[in-house]
């Protein structure tokens, strides 16, 4: 039996939410006006190739000249506009050929917010790495700008492991230090201006058993902005692990959360609540000072989860993935609010806080002249049909009512025909045996009278031959 949402639960606060799809796509969902609305695409950018897969995302969202950057499957960084979806620049992190190998895509992409230089508007500092641990730092200026060209600018590079797949990589609040961790990687952390590892995680010992699980990590994040010590991670063996590397290099808490692997993180601004998404499409918030379950989100859904974000200013979080629905659910009461389907599988998702829902305003003025516009057109037509005669195609209706009026005008004229001609009226029973009796006498008459004629004529041939003899 479906879950029942409460009425008052009903529609999203004025929300902008980018998702990110298989096909390449970038939709753009909103949900408009002060009170609760109902979320809806308005805008679609991009073309459907799935050799050009957004595999990561990162949002500036600032209020003056906010940016967008997608890392695409095919090697390919792009910085977009997130209002109206034009390209600023892209470049390939694999060099000019942009020829990327299959098995060394883009795992992990930062667009930085703070401000490098005084040409921070036209320009841009990017973090990139690959699943084999390469590791760039590049400050790109717009074609546009006075300056060094793309091209010229030399980008900071490292190597992040030695082995394994790179899965995972943050940069924290401050933008000063970055976390990896992915497949046979342990969680390291990095200083980004030197460009060195400060912190490296050592493995969990074997269990009860002695069973030794392979290191495997799926996500993470830091857990507050002002503190890159803290962070918490997931692992493909279904374990929530929180570090502090102030403390100890193992982890500090860990547990499980069902029995499917962890595929995405989110941190609440309060620092210390987490919201965790799996494989099997569990969705679920914890307390992490003690690991205990607050609650699971109502709605489930019915594909592997691949992103997480919590609002910074509403009290809304958004997931997506597989199930190719963007679902929007209250925090407090952890009921869904809104899905949106949106027809191809999902792979990631950003909020952009710099939308307050005023563009309706603008929007619907826009939309009512353009709709006076088009009546204006219409009136000016008819009027032009009313003067030049137009043959119309007749429809089945006017056709069938009139061969109907037809129908009765002939038979109007045959009844004028049937009055001036003779009336025959037809006799009733009685006048045709009065009829009968009459002629049956007539007859009877005529036949007594051929008798005596006969009998006469006889009489007198025997009087002549009396008469001879």
């Amino acid at each position: 039996m479906p879950r029942v949402i409460p009425p008052e639960n009903l529609g999203c606060p004025p929300i902008r939410a980018l998702t990110f799809d298989s096909l390449g796509l970038i939709k753009v969902t909103e949900a408009r006006g002060k009170e609760r609305g109902t979320p809806t695409v308005v805008n679609t950018w991009g073309e459907m190739n799935a050799s050009r897969t957004v595999l990561a995302a990162s949002i500036d969202d600032r209020l003056r000249n906010p940016l967008l950057a997608v890392a695409r499957k095919d090697g390919n960084v792009e910085v977009l506009n997130p209002c109206n979806g034009d390209l600023h620049f892209s470049y390939s992190v694999f060099g000019d050929d942009g020829c990327s190998p299959e098995d060394n895509e883009i795992s992990a992409l930062h667009l930085f917010r703070k401000k490098i230089d005084d040409q921070a508007e036209k320009s841009c500092t990017l973090l990139t790495c690959t699943k084999k641990g390469d590791v760039s730092l590049r400050s790109v200026k717009f074609p546009d700008a006075h300056g060094d060209s793309p091209d010229d600018a030399s980008p900071k590079t490292w190597k992040a492991c030695g082995s394994g797949e790179i899965l995972v990589g943050k940069v924290d609040g401050s933008e000063n230090f970055s976390l990896f961790g992915g497949k046979r990687v342990e969680a390291n952390i990095w200083d980004l201006e030197q460009c060195t590892k400060i912190w490296s995680a050592k493995s969990p010992p074997k269990d009860n058993l002695g069973i030794f699980t392979p290191t495997w990590f799926t996500s993470a994040m830091f857990l507050s902005n002002d503190d890159h010590r803290k962070f918490v991670t997931g692992t493909k063996s279904h374990q929530v692990r929180l570090y502090d590397i102030s403390t100890q290099r193992r982890p500090v808490l860990s547990f499980d959360f069902r029995e499917t692997a962890i595929t995405a993180i989110a941190e609440d601004p309060d620092g210390h609540t987490i919201y965790v998404g799996n494989a099997s499409a569990d969705l679920a918030s914890f307390d992490i000072r003690t690991g205990k379950l607050l609650g699971s989100f109502l709605g489930k859904c019915s594909g592997s989860i691949r992103s997480v974000v919590r609002h910074p200013q509403h009290q809304v979080i958004a997931s997506c993935g597989l199930d190719r629905y963007l679902r929007v659910f209250d925090v407090k009461t952890r009921h869904l609010i809104s899905a949106v389907f949106l027809k191809q599988h999902l792979t990631g998702l950003v909020f952009d806080s710099g939308f307050s829902g005023e563009e309706t305003a603008e929007a619907n003025t826009v939309v009512e002249a353009a709709a006076e516009e088009k009546m204006t057109i219409m009136d000016q037509e008819d009027d032009e049909t009313e003067e030049a005669p137009v043959k119309r195609k007749k429809s089945k209706k006017e056709k069938r009512s009139r061969e109907i009026v037809l129908e009765g005008e002939d038979d109007e004229e045959n009844e004028d025909e049937i009055e001036k001609a003779p009336v025959k009226i037809k006799k009733s029973k009685k006048e045709k045996r009065s009829r009968e009796k009459v002629v049956s006498e007539g007859e009877e008459k005529d036949e007594l009278r051929s008798k005596k004629t006969r009998e006469h004529k006889k009489k007198t041939k025997k009087v002549k031959h009396n008469q001879e003899d």
